[in-house]
Formats: structure tokens, sequence, C-alpha cells
């Protein structure tokens, strides 16, 4: 038991060397600004007071800008008022050694969001000030850094004066802009559609014109011929057989499809590359194309595509509509797809 129980003890020490260990070390960057200084007489002097009250940005632990700070709900004013090095030096049990420009003051920290200074007796207390350094940070580093940049001594430089207002005037001008630039990019977006829909629209018109006089300047011979293979092959046992495996209503396998579409183009050479190039069809589109040219009865069709009529009517009315630009029926799609190759 004895033995347990210091196993135990010594285990929950080691446990908390290595939480203390993980901690991350104490850092000054960000804003502090001061809350109170206790004075060696025994005085106590809080702040903000009527004059306001001082900040320090601290840059890491190595650089320290220190302004004096008035803040009201309408605006933030900071004067900056001197700049150093700093080091700072941990000692241990939350006592660091501070220094400002080599001058040593012992440092306590209380918790993570307040520190104690001591020089001359004197104690101030420091707060981090969040807010500040959240709405401000920014702002406050940039005016600060350039007057410093600029050759300023604590005797010229100027107040700089952070609007609540102005921000929020500034957010808005932000935002204003930002959806001038979206609307901007959208209507550039919405112009390539249009311009491509144009181009699109246009090479399908050349594409049905070049259809249509291929049809029409086609010499009667060679009518006479596609004509004569198409009614032997009409005729023939291999497409009724065709005819009454499609009537089962079973699927026809993937073979039977390239069989089907290289029958096709044996009798009209060049349907297929043009029923291609006219839209980016979808596998049923394609497929009902075919059986369309092939003479299969709209029901026919639909019943070996497992599909009901009114789906193989809709995909038919809406290929129209897509290649010509304007509503039609199914019928009409029908004698399109009857008229190309022939």
């Amino acid at each position: 038991m004895k033995k347990f129980l210091l196993l135990l003890t010594a285990s929950i020490l080691l446990a908390g060397c290595s939480m203390r260990e993980k901690r991350p070390p104490f850092s000054l960057k960000g804003v502090w600004v001061m809350t109170q200084v206790t004075v060696p007489e025994g005085y106590t002097y809080q702040y903000p007071a009527d004059e306001g009250t001082w900040m320090r940005l601290y840059e890491g632990d190595s650089m320290m800008y220190e302004c004096r700070l008035t803040q009201t709900e309408q605006a933030l004013v900071v004067k900056p008022k001197d700049k150093c090095g700093v080091t700072l030096i941990d000692k241990g049990n939350n006592e660091h050694l501070y220094l400002e420009e080599e001058d040593p003051r012992p440092l306590v920290v209380v918790n993570d969001s307040t520190i104690t200074i001591q020089r001359m007796g004197r104690v101030s207390t420091w707060q981090r000030a969040k807010d500040i350094e959240r709405e401000w940070g920014t702002e406050i580093r940039a005016t600060v850094e350039h007057d410093w940049v600029n050759g300023a001594t604590s005797d010229d430089v100027h107040n700089y004066v952070f609007s609540a207002k102005e921000r929020e005037q500034a957010d808005i001008i932000h935002k204003l802009i930002y959806a001038i630039i979206g609307v901007f990019a959208l209507v550039i977006f919405i112009a390539q559609i249009a311009l491509a829909n144009r181009k699109a629209k246009r090479r399908l018109q050349l594409q049905l014109q070049q259809i249509h006089e291929e049809h029409d300047e086609r010499p009667q011979p060679v009518r006479q011929a596609i004509e004569s293979v198409e009614s032997t092959y009409f005729s023939s046992d291999e497409y009724h057989t065709l005819q009454k495996r499609i009537a089962t209503g079973m699927r026809l396998k993937d073979e039977e499809w390239n069989e089907m579409e290289t029958q096709l183009k044996k009798i009209y050479p060049g349907f297929t590359s043009q029923l291609r190039n006219l839209y980016p069809m979808s596998e049923l589109e394609y497929q009902t194309c075919l059986l369309i040219k092939l003479r299969i009865a709209p029901r026919d069709i639909a019943a070996v595509m497992s599909r009901d009529m009114s789906t193989i009517s809709t995909v038919r009315s809406r290929l129209y509509q897509k290649v010509f630009g304007k509503k039609g029926g199914s019928k009409e799609w029908d004698g399109f797809v009857l008229s190309i190759g022939t």
C-alpha cells in the first residue's frame, strides 16, 4: 500500500512538472494599459483618470512604444510619447527581470492579462487591452511607427484620433467596393456565358446549314445508292430480328449498341458524326436518336430504354429546343433525325 501511494504521488508530481513544461512562455506582445499606480507612501492612483491613461504597445519582448491614451465611446485618441528597447528575463515562479534600455525593474505576472512593474518603489499595474488590440492594433502600430521613422520626438508628435464612426464608414465603403467588384465580376461572367452561348448557337446554325446543303446538293445517283442500301437493310432478316429483340423490352447489351451504330454508319456515312457534333448528348439522348433513325416506334424505344413514353417524348422535344433554339415537338425532332445523312 505504501509503495502504491509513493508511486501515485510521484506520478502526480511528474504530471504537474510536464504540464508546467508544456505551458507556453509568457510574452508581453500586444497592447497594455495602466490601471493603477501604488507609490511608496501608500497612495494608490487609479486609471484611467480625467486626462486618460498610459498605453504600451509591445512588439514581442524586444521593443516598446509608450503612448498617452484617451478613450471615449466615439473615438480613441493616441499620442506617442516614447520608444525603447526592452528585454524580459524569466526568473521562474512568474517573476521576471524586466529591462527598459538596460534599466532593470522587477516584473510579476499576476495572470496572463495582468502584470506589475516596480521602479523606485512605485508599482504600476498593467492590463492587457485585447479589445484595443483587436479593433485598433494595426492602425496604432502604423501611425506610431510613422512618427518614429520620420525622426519625431516626444515633444513634436501629434495626437492620432481613431474614430469609431469613421471606422464604420470605412467598413461600409469597403463593403460597397467589394460589392461593386462582385457585381462587375458577375456582369463579366454573364457576358462571357452569353458570348459562349452566341458562339455555340452560331456554330449550330452553321452545322445545320451544312447538313441541309449536303442534303440538297447530293447528286441523284448518290441519293439512289443510299436509298437502295437503306431499303435492303430495312427489308433484311437482320433488321427484323433486331425489331423483335427490341419489341421484347429487354435491354440491349453494349456490343449490340455498338453493332447498331456500325450498321448505321454503313447506311448513312455521315449520320453519327453530324449527330455528335450538334450537341453534347447524354447516352440516353444519343441512343434514342439511333433508334429513331432505325424507324423504331416510340413505345418500343421506351420499353428497351426502360423509360416511360412521356420521358422519351420529353427527351426528343428537349433535343429539338436545344439544337434549334425554339420550342418543338417530338415528331419534329424525329423528322430532323430521319433527314440527316439521307
